[in-house]
């Protein structure tokens, strides 16, 4: 064949091809293909003892956790927040499923690990040390603030707390108002606040009382040590035992000194 007749045969193959319609590729191998390319999470949906909530992910970690809604709505979300996609999957990796229904129940748990990346240092700082507030306990945004080396912050870091990617798993529905009111909450408002803290057996309207009665603190009169009242060091203080303040100054001149376990601040 000589090289006129190639050259006739490879412009009739092109002329053909270029008549053919659009070739889709299945939608599957087009969001492996993102995902695998870091241009999308996966995400999955889960019963949780907060209702039907869903968990984005990818290599880093968590990036995003949602309840209550869909999956078109919470794709449509994830996208608004992150600038990429979100891919259902049905299948999960199951060491991240255990970590996180572990870290929802308040059982020891090496994880699971979060994708924070787009958060300022100051957000960051603010969200991991909210990770430390033992299940079943409230601290209030002062103690946060205090804890990161912030001790004026307390509005940014309740503006931090408003834009936690990570509900739940990072709990910010376990930070309350300085005063020891319940406080506001992203995830569903303070009646979803209130029942996520009772599910963890903290006691809200006994919260809400303390904070009425300008009760901040629980001291014990054997040891002479003073907490925040969720402490499990104040909750094991009888009655008898008990002795309430009002602020850290009243506790510290009474010669109570402040628990090393819930490291209660000045106020």
């Amino acid at each position: 064949m000589n090289t006129e007749t190639i050259r006739s045969t490879d412009l009739e193959i092109g002329e053909t091809l270029r008549s053919l319609p659009p070739v889709e590729p299945p939608p599957a191998l087009t969001e492996r293909i993102l995902v695998e390319l870091g241009l999308a999470d996966q995400y999955f949906e889960s019963e949780t003892p907060f209702g039907r909530t869903y968990f984005a992910f990818n290599e880093l970690g968590v990036s995003m956790v949602e309840r209550g809604l869909d999956h078109r709505s919470f794709e449509q979300e994830f996208r608004s927040r992150h600038g990429r996609a979100a891919v259902f999957t049905d299948s999960p990796p199951r060491k991240l499923v255990r970590q996180i229904e572990s870290r929802l129940r308040g059982l020891p748990s090496q994880g699971p690990a979060f994708d924070l990346r787009e958060l300022t240092d100051f957000e960051r700082d603010v969200l991991l040390k909210t990770l430390e507030i033992p299940f079943g306990q409230v601290r209030p945004y002062g103690w946060v603030a205090a804890q990161i080396g912030r001790p004026r912050a307390m509005r940014a870091v309740g503006s931090a707390l408003a834009d936690n990617p990570v509900p739940l798993l990072i709990p910010c529905h376990r930070v309350v108002r300085s005063d020891g009111r319940i406080g506001n909450y992203g995830l569903g408002g303070p009646a979803a606040k209130r029942r996520f803290l009772e599910l963890e057996g903290v006691e809200p309207d006994q919260l809400e009382t303390l904070a009425r009665r300008n009760v901040r603190y629980f001291g014990s009169d054997t040891t002479h040590i003073y907490c925040y009242p969720t402490c499990g060091h104040a909750r094991r203080v009888t009655d008898r035992h008990r002795v309430a303040f009002s602020s850290a100054r009243q506790a510290l001149s009474n010669g109570y000194r402040p628990c090393k376990v819930c490291r209660p601040v000045a106020g």
